[in-house]
């Protein structure tokens, strides 16, 4: 997309919603507010975010490719089209063994 932000009441390819940069990683926030907020993101392979907790759950949907999420210790490999819960207070990483793009939806409520 070309806009830098997001129009209510208007259809978006979530394919298309963030674009890759070459070794990062590229966020986008879609909407924020007192519920919670949706951020669409593109990993670079070998490219994650390092183990953390949230205070709130949070889904993480795959765009495109295949993510490696980490919950608590366990593995999981995410596809295309697939959704994993990060639950509040829980550790938890994820890291590009190719690139992927995600939307993470945080849930405050």
């Amino acid at each position: 997309m070309d806009n830098k932000t997001f129009i209510p009441a208007k259809a978006y390819n979530l394919k298309e919603s963030v674009k890759f940069a070459e070794g990062g990683v590229v966020s986008k926030q879609f909407i924020k507010n007192k519920g919670g907020n949706i951020t669409f993101f593109a990993f670079d392979v070998g490219e994650g975010l390092s183990e953390h907790t949230a205070p709130f759950d949070a889904v993480v949907q795959i765009i495109e490719g295949k993510a490696e999420v980490i919950i608590d210790g366990k593995k999981n490999i995410v596809s295309e089209g697939e959704l994993i819960i990060m639950p509040a207070n829980i550790s938890h990483a994820l890291y590009a063994k190719e690139s992927f793009k995600m939307c993470l939806i945080m849930l405050k409520g």
